[in-house]
């Protein structure tokens, strides 16, 4: 019987002297719960993705010499950590080492480097070739690295069946450590190609996903364990930190999760924000409040993340703002318990248009494209004042389908620092919304 620890973290990019505290932390934890062995997600050191950081060779060697803190600490047990490795070609490797008691028993370089979507890591790493395993407690393990669980004749395969070379044999277990971001119906997918992997493979899989938000990436967690027949055996939390402690073999077996669409994807934007401001060092956050749904919605995430003290809405009236638009506003301010501050831009309208020369009318007394978003550029340099004043970080409040297809005012609407709803559909705004009224 192998007692693993799934240590499901939330790093922050470039940190590495805290991104390391965690590790030791969470290898002392698993230690005081007798586990054999620790597996943290891709790149754990590091924090996901470091992108132009591995160019700097002070950030890799730090990130090397943190590894030496946290062999000493494997005393007792084995880990399994995400690290940038390097050889004496000066190439970089996207890798993991397999620390045990106080020695490293090896190194694995991840093979399939995903270049597409969010993913550019053919730009900075160069693809391992040796599926290699190792031998913990009497148990053959097989580590690989995110996308080569995706592979159907893959990493996976060989450590099973022991080809490739570089190992101990076959083997009976694979830890596949991960930092895969969340999307709707991501873990659906990701349930799927590791239950088949498993099932095809006749071999338990470990799966550790990285969990948090970086920039506009959110990574939700949700660590698995799934026997030889395919089963989902155990699941770590979601959208938060988690250490996760199973035995192998264990067939107790539990059915895929059936969480709703809208609530994974209101934690997945909930985190998002809040990770954003911790590791940015933003302590509040500013709205643009207009009555309608988006910015609604938005001030509602930012409350849950955030706390209602942190969160500031600002109404603009102009003088074409409707009453009802008014007292949309205030209605919500007050739902949310949030401060709410009014400041009429009709003078500042007005003024720009004398200082212009423009008429506020054009044809039939219609007001032109270059009024509208003359007022939408007025209400962002307002927010953007107010922010380098009090240093509070402006949310943008547009949904995906307004900017993917234009609909928006460049210096106006876009201004701002996070696009909360950048990637979510007005028609999803919807949803979200009536589920959580």
């Amino acid at each position: 019987m192998l007692k693993l620890a799934l240590a499901q973290i939330n790093p922050t990019v470039g940190d590495i002297s805290d991104n390391t505290s965690k590790i030791i932390s969470y290898i002392k934890r698993a230690e005081r719960e007798e586990a054999d062995l620790i597996a943290f997600p891709e790149l754990a050191i590091t924090g996901y993705p470091p992108e132009d950081l591995i160019n700097l060779p002070d950030f890799v060697q730090q990130n090397l010499s943190a590894l030496d803190k946290i062999l000493p600490v494997t005393k007792n047990i084995t880990a399994v950590v995400g690290f940038i490795a390097t050889d004496q070609r000066g190439r970089k490797y996207n890798s993991a080492a397999i620390l045990s008691h106080q020695r490293t028993l090896g190194i694995y370089h991840k093979m399939h480097l995903p270049n597409y979507g969010v993913f550019d890591e053919k730009r900075y790493f160069t693809p391992g070739h040796t599926p290699s395993t190792f031998r913990v407690n009497k148990t053959i393990i097989g580590v690989n690295i995110c996308e080569d669980i995706w592979v159907e004749n893959g990493p996976t395969k060989q450590q099973v069946s022991g080809v490739g070379g570089g190992g101990q044999g076959r083997a009976k277990l694979i830890i596949n450590i991960s930092s895969s971001p969340s999307h709707s119906g991501k873990i659906q997918e990701r349930y799927n190609i590791i239950s088949e992997q498993a099932s095809n493979n006749k071999v338990y899989i470990v799966y550790v996903n990285l969990v948090g938000g970086q920039d506009e990436l959110v990574f939700d967690g949700r660590s698995m364990v799934f026997n030889p027949r395919g089963e989902l055996i155990a699941r770590a939390k979601s959208f938060a930190e988690d250490l996760l402690i199973v035995e192998i073999p264990n067939h107790t077996t539990l059915q895929p999760p059936s969480e709703a669409e809208y609530i994974e994807i209101y934690k997945a934007l909930k985190l998002g924000l809040s990770d954003y401001c911790r590791k940015n060092g933003f302590k509040s956050v500013i709205i643009g409040l207009s009555g309608g749904i988006d910015s609604a919605l938005t001030a509602l995430i930012a409350v849950d993340a955030l706390g209602s003290k942190n969160v500031i809405g600002f109404y603009l009236p102009s003088e074409f703002s409707s009453r009802l638009s008014q007292q949309y506003v205030i209605k919500l301010a007050k739902n949310l318990g949030i401060k709410l501050v009014t400041i009429p831009i009709k003078d500042i309208y007005q003024s720009f248009l004398k200082s212009l020369g423009l008429s506020k009318r054009g044809g039939c007394g219609k007001i032109t494209l270059t009024e509208e978003n003359l007022q939408s550029r007025i209400r962002g340099t307002i927010l953007m004042a107010f922010s380098n004043k009090s240093g509070a970080l402006v949310l943008t409040t547009g949904n995906k389908s307004e900017l993917s297809t234009g609909y928006a005012t460049l210096y106006g609407d876009m201004a701002g620092g996070f696009a909360l709803l950048k990637d979510v559909p007005k028609t999803l705004v919807y949803k979200l919304s009536s589920h959580l009224n």
